[in-house]
């Protein structure tokens, strides 16, 4: 599933290409037919995201909900539309260009109240400039759970996947099975502050990359990583591989039905 830089990353080119102009909307495969037909025509006013939700605003207040799930994709194009391939749920077009929705978990006309009502139920987004880490805190404080399995509900912190929970306790120095009412709140601070950083490098790059420069390919005279999701990273998918810092092989185990990655070394039990 694309975690929140690529959702910023989504709302960004929606704005760059159909900003403050009528789009022509179309659902080549028909399921949200009604809801193209209600959009085409009208003027798209803003385009946000909050966490892995996109929110794409047009004049009339309606807000055009879209979340890619695990198998949602956009393909965005310039000059005249082809033929729709595939399942396309949406299709925008105008400016010069268009935007080809296809499989999104979720793609829905909310009203103000609606939107509203999302919002609430996510936790702050580290690309956001309205976000309070305080508000994360303030749960994260009081829960037995652990950290790694706090920092991928999106009703604590909303954004964050797989890849930046597993990376950003590793560069913390932090067990992710540690519980969240054992963290220090400085650990806390360091951690969201990381996360800010890393994610908003990965909305400029378009990917995610968490290691820093002494530990580059380049600087260690190592071969650059090889893995589907790019990037070069610490402890995501390195399992039994040395960690670049220590040497200790990267362990995994599954927690909350997700695999975890972590170093032992960098990453001790809390005593």
């Amino acid at each position: 599933m694309p975690e929140g830089h690529t959702i910023h990353r989504l709302a960004a080119e929606h704005q760059g290409m159909f900003g403050g102009l009528a789009v022509a909307a179309s659902s080549p495969q028909g399921r949200f037919a009604e809801g193209a037909r209600q959009l085409d025509g009208r003027v798209l006013v803003s385009a946000d995201a909050h966490g892995k939700h996109l929110l794409l605003g047009f004049e009339d207040e309606r807000t055009l909900h879209v979340h890619l799930g695990i198998y949602g994709k956009y393909m965005f194009g310039e000059g005249p539309a082809p033929a729709p391939v595939g399942l396309v749920r949406l299709r925008l077009e105008g400016g010069g260009g268009f935007a080809d929705l296809r499989g999104p978990n979720a793609c829905e006309l909310l009203e103000p109240g609606e939107v509203k009502l999302l919002r609430d139920r996510l936790g702050p987004d580290p690309l956001r400039e309205d976000a309070d880490p305080e508000v994360a805190w303030r749960r994260i404080s009081r829960a037995r759970t652990p950290i790694a399995v706090l920092l991928m509900d999106q009703s604590v912190v909303a954004g964050p996947g797989n890849i930046y929970r597993a990376e950003v306790l590793f560069r913390q120095g932090i067990d992710p099975r540690l519980p969240g009412r054992r963290l220090a709140a400085r650990q806390w601070r360091a951690v969201w502050d990381d996360l800010v950083g890393l994610m908003a490098a990965g909305v400029r790059a378009g990917r995610i990359d968490t290691v820093r420069p002494e530990h580059m390919p380049e600087a260690m005279g190592r071969p650059p990583r090889v893995d589907g999701h790019g990037g070069e990273v610490y402890v995501y998918r390195r399992a039994g591989q040395p960690c670049l810092v220590c040497g200790t092989a990267v362990a995994t185990a599954e927690l909350a039905s997700r695999n975890l990655f972590w170093c032992p070394g960098c990453q001790p039990p809390a005593v």
